[in-house]
């Protein structure tokens, strides 16, 4: 199955758009890409304030500028701190004297609004060591990132790969790959030789499923007589082709 292409943002102006823009200008005094970014990071914080501020009107049932006689009311504010992809910025959170609002714009424990988890396993992916991870937060989002948070992050995904590797699979594949990638990895120090065995079925519907990746010693017969029996585990019962 071809990747499907990321599709792009495209850009549309309209005469709202530039208005919005040449206030943005006038009212931040841009020059420079950086000045783009802190407009942006303080818009998202006003943006937010005002969008907790309507949902503490719909906890309360009254605005702000209403007199009422219910039992609970306004208390003032609470400075919170928050990572985005714009840079660490504070907003004020309202509160309320019976200490019931729940916000749902930002929960009253969220810390991040940028997706962190998500950017730090795709970093993960693509080889990078934990300190590297917590460095790149760093320089880019402006907050630390303790190499144990990040590991505690990357292993939010261990059950879904173990998950993934013992799942049910078709009785049949009239075609199977099956080859070995061989990388090094560094362990206590020292550099060791491993092999990534791939295993990959072309199903009854002539679609092309990977069935399995295991991580193992050098490649041998033996190991691989391991996948195989793995895989009939799983409900495997014949592959008449297989190309290797």
């Amino acid at each position: 199955m071809a990747r499907q292409k990321k599709e792009i943002h495209k850009v549309e102006m309209t005469d709202g758009k530039r208005a919005i823009i040449q206030q943005l200008f006038q009212e931040y005094n841009i020059e420079s890409a950086t000045d783009i970014q802190d407009a942006l990071k303080d818009l998202l914080g006003g943006t937010i304030k005002q969008m907790m501020e309507t949902e503490m009107d719909e906890h309360l049932g009254y605005s702000k500028s209403e007199r009422s006689d219910s039992e609970n009311a306004r208390n003032g504010y609470k400075t919170k701190s928050l990572n985005s992809s714009y840079g660490s910025f504070q907003i004020d959170v309202p509160q309320d004297r019976q200490s019931s609002f729940q916000p749902q714009v930002v929960k009253k424990r969220q810390k991040d609004i940028s997706a962190i988890d998500e950017k730090i396993i795709s970093m993960y992916a693509k080889g990078m060591t934990t300190r590297q991870i917590s460095e790149t937060l760093e320089d880019i989002y402006g907050f630390e990132a303790s190499e144990g948070f990040i590991s505690d992050v990357t292993d939010k995904i261990l059950p879904q790969i173990e998950e993934w590797q013992s799942r049910p699979l078709s009785s049949i594949y009239p075609i199977i790959f099956i080859d070995a990638i061989h990388f090094s990895v560094r362990h206590d120090n020292m550099i060791t030789k491993l092999a990534a065995y791939v295993v990959m079925g072309i199903n009854e519907d002539g679609r092309k499923e990977v069935l399995t990746i295991e991580v193992g010693e050098n490649e041998s017969s033996k190991y691989w007589l391991g996948v195989l029996n793995s895989l009939k585990n799983r409900g495997v019962r014949g592959y008449p082709y297989s190309l290797l």
